[in-house]
């Protein structure tokens, strides 16, 4: 028995269920993408209009493009958390960013569709458990992965070595005094990790693709290399953009989605080249919003568009994502959905897709009948909430066309926007609606469990000119 193998078969007792031996061939095949750090406003279809990505633009125009939904935070670890296993920040095991696995009895969107049969694969960047631990890949429901297990890893898009699997596969890149996991910045740039993830995706659909299976492709573009400091958007060249009279930051940052984007073209043909365009569903997403790391500036190409903030913020630019979902002949071409939901709707809506019974324990709901409009209501949200415990701490709660934000962690003040009025959340309404303030307390109080692993304390506040931490994703 091998190791993915018995971690999967602990989940599935829990579970209650067991494998069938193939899986139907009525649920379509699943395709999740995800970039890292995109902002809402960095593609054409949502009003870019510096970066170019026919592409991902043809995706909106042949699927749904949804104007209204959020990642699982505003940074990399507990996003991909929330993402995996269906709750939200206030009740998932890593909400924050650090050295963290998942435990053996962690539920992830892998172990649910394995139970009806799929092959499940996972290429890019994982963030949710180390080496030789429970959080692997391959022992939460994965049966093939390659690429980055930990995030500050994934910085480097040159790094020593990759991981497949369990092993680490070594690469022709040189990293002198790289961390214990990996991270630096190269000397000798040979290899770019990127766009090994996307040739070993390809190799894997090859393989995989007569029968039902599913794609974690979590894209590593277009997060900087912080290491790198001001040369942090490291690319093999700049494309499309190397005569721009631009800062070379920014060329490089449009030049990563470009290549990000003309890869995915290249994904949908091979889909077609298989036969299976039209029985794939596909995903495209962002884990977080816009970062200024690596000098990158996302005041350049306004990534964030029309919101306010940008990662490691609890305002709409830091959490609200561009997600587009393509499937042909069952998703209306061309259409928008304004359904508000976040990446805690993930595992529940996959599930839904591949005929799985999910978790008992979930803060999401499927989404399916927003895809596919089948007449029945869309389920919704009473709520949707998140929680941030590092740098900018902020609670943060959305009702309807409420949204509450509370700044530190442990404040007292909360802020009110009404976004259907004031997207861009610059005044604060909070006195003239005290009921509203007070269903948003409401709402936090209840969404927040403690966490056994993230102790947030209230801190004497610093001196003016003390020396900043922050963990940097």
């Amino acid at each position: 028995m091998t190791s993915a193998t018995s971690w999967t078969g602990v989940v599935l007792l829990v579970l209650g269920l067991s494998v069938p031996a193939s899986g139907d061939q009525d649920h379509p095949n699943i395709i999740f993408i995800m970039a890292d750090d995109l902002g809402y406003g960095d593609l054409g279809c949502y009003g870019q209009k510096r970066i170019r990505t026919p592409h991902l633009d043809r995706m909106a125009a042949e699927g749904m493009k949804f104007t209204q939904f959020y990642a699982g935070s505003t940074v990399c670890a507990p996003s991909r958390c929330v993402l995996m296993t269906g709750l939200h920040t206030g009740h998932c095991f890593i909400r924050g960013n650090g050295k963290i696995n998942l435990r053996p009895g962690d539920v992830t969107v892998a172990e649910v569709l394995k139970t009806t049969g799929y092959t499940c694969g996972l290429m890019g960047k994982w963030g949710l458990g180390h080496e030789n631990s429970s959080g692997l890949p391959t022992r939460q429901g994965f049966d093939s992965f390659f690429g980055y297990l930990d995030q500050h890893h994934a910085h480097n898009y040159y790094p020593s070595f990759l991981v497949r699997n369990e092993k680490r596969v070594l690469l022709k890149n040189v990293v002198p005094m790289e961390g214990r996991f990996g991270q630096g910045v190269a000397t000798r740039q040979v290899e770019y990790s990127h766009d090994l993830v996307m040739a070993e995706t390809m190799t894997w659909l090859d393989k995989v693709h007569d029968r039902p299976f599913f794609l974690y492709l979590a894209l590593t573009i277009p997060h900087a290399n912080n290491e790198a400091r001001k040369k942090g958007m490291e690319v093999p060249d700049l494309g499309a953009y190397a005569n721009e009279d631009w800062p070379a930051p920014q060329k490089g940052t449009a030049a990563m989605i470009s290549r990000m984007d003309a890869d995915l073209g290249r994904l949908f043909a091979r889909l077609k080249k298989h036969g299976i365009d039209k029985k794939t569903v596909v995903f495209f997403t962002s884990d977080n919003g816009p970062h200024r790391e690596g000098g990158n500036n996302p005041d350049f190409f306004n990534s964030n568009g029309p919101l306010r903030g940008i990662k490691r913020d609890l305002y709409e630019g830091g959490i609200r994502v561009p997600l587009l979902v393509r499937w042909p002949g069952k998703i209306r071409a061309g259409s928008t959905a304004d359904f508000i939901g976040s990446f805690a709707d993930v595992l529940p809506t996959l599930a839904d897709l591949a005929g799985a019974k999910g978790p008992r324990a979930t803060d999401g709901v499927s989404f399916v009948d927003t895809l596919v409009g089948n007449g029945r209501r869309q389920k919704r949200h009473e709520y949707l909430y998140w929680e941030f415990y590092e740098g900018r701490s902020a609670r943060a709660v959305r009702m309807g066309d409420w949204k509450a934000v509370v700044k530190p962690f442990h404040g007292t003040k909360v802020e009110l926007y009404h976004l259907g009025k004031d997207l861009g959340e610059k005044t604060n309404v909070a006195a003239d609606h005290p009921d509203v303030v007070a269903r948003a307390r409401a709402a936090i109080k209840d969404a927040h469990r403690p966490s056994p692993l993230w102790k947030v304390r209230r801190r004497p506040a610093r001196k003016k000119n003390a020396k900043k931490k922050q963990r940097d994703e």
